[in-house]
C-alpha cells in the first residue's frame, strides 16, 4: 500500500516538566530531541501565546512537528508529520515523552495520502427523510403544516 506520509497526534496529560511555559527552553529542548530522533530541523520557532500557552513549531527536512503546551493544565498537544512512506514519527514522540514526562498519553496514528481503492476514497453520505402525515384537506392548513414540520425537525 503506497502512502505519502505518516502523522502522529499525541495528547500528554499531567506532564511533570516544570518549564512548560518557558518557550525558549522548550525550543532548544525540542530542537535537540528532533536531532536525537534522527530528524533534521531546518527552522524552529517558539512563542508564548496569551501568556497561558507555549507553541513550538519545528520545520523538519522530513516534515514538521508542532507542540503546544498548556502549563496550568499540565497538558501538551503535539503533532508530528513525516513525509516519507516509511517514516517513523514514533521516534520523535519517544524523545518528546522523555522531555515532558507525562502520566498518561493518547496517540492517534494516521496514514496520509493512503488512496486505497476507489471505493475507499469515495465519501459516504447518508440521507434520512422523514415523511409527513397526510393532511385531509390542504385548504386552510398552512399553519398546521408548519407546526407539524417544526415539531418533526424539533425547532
Amino acid at each position: 500500500m503506497k502512502i505519502l506520509a505518516r502523522q502522529l497526534t499525541v495528547d500528554m496529560y499531567d506532564c511533570k516538566n516544570k518549564d512548560l511555559s518557558n518557550y525558549e527552553d522548550l525550543r532548544e529542548s525540542l530542537d535537540m530531541a528532533m536531532n536525537m530522533a534522527g530528524y533534521t530541523p531546518i527552522e524552529v520557532r517558539a512563542q508564548l501565546w496569551n501568556e497561558e500557552q507555549a507553541i513550538v513549531f519545528i520545520l523538519l527536512q522530513e516534515g514538521h512537528a508542532v507542540v503546544r503546551t498548556y502549563p496550568k493544565l499540565k497538558y501538551v498537544a503535539s503533532d508530528v508529520f513525516i513525509c516519507q512512506e516509511d517514516g517513523k514519527p514514533e521516534k520523535a514522540i519517544k524523545a518528546l515523552k522523555k522531555l515532558m514526562k507525562p502520566e498518561k498519553i493518547r496517540m492517534t496514528y494516521l496514514k496520509r495520502g493512503d488512496f486505497g481503492t476507489v471505493k475507499d476514497v469515495k465519501p459516504r453520505i447518508k440521507i434520512r427523510i422523514a415523511p409527513l402525515r397526510p393532511l385531509r384537506s390542504i385548504k386552510n392548513k398552512g399553519a398546521k403544516v408548519i407546526k407539524t414540520v417544526a415539531r418533526r425537525i424539533k425547532l
